[in-house]
């Protein structure tokens, strides 16, 4: 439904029902990825060797967009003189490798 539909469709009464829903069962993609981080936490921590990993997994771990997740570790990007060395950087970031 468009914005415009909402605000012609629903009042004030029934816009805080929903907010209050939304508090006791979140939606959109941000839930979804969480659900999903659960999912490939669980599988990372079954095959997780403990000695080499003895923190289990996150379901954060595994995005970089999230507050607590890897990429919050540093926010300064990482710079490289050699363009060729910067690429493979971020080839490597995105699509793993050694």
């Amino acid at each position: 439904m468009s914005v415009r539909r909402a605000q012609a469709e629903i009042d004030s009464a029934e816009f805080t029902d929903w907010i209050a829903f939304y508090d006791l069962e979140p939606w959109g993609s941000g839930i979804e990825d969480l659900r999903a981080g659960t999912g490939i936490a669980l599988l990372a921590n079954i095959n997780r060797d403990s000695k080499k990993q003895p923190k289990p997994f996150a379901p954060l771990d595994f995005f970089g967009w999230a507050p607590d997740g890897p990429a919050a570790e540093s926010n300064e990007p990482i710079l490289l003189d050699d363009p060729a060395a910067q690429t493979a950087l971020l080839v490597a970031t995105i699509f793993g490798g050694k």
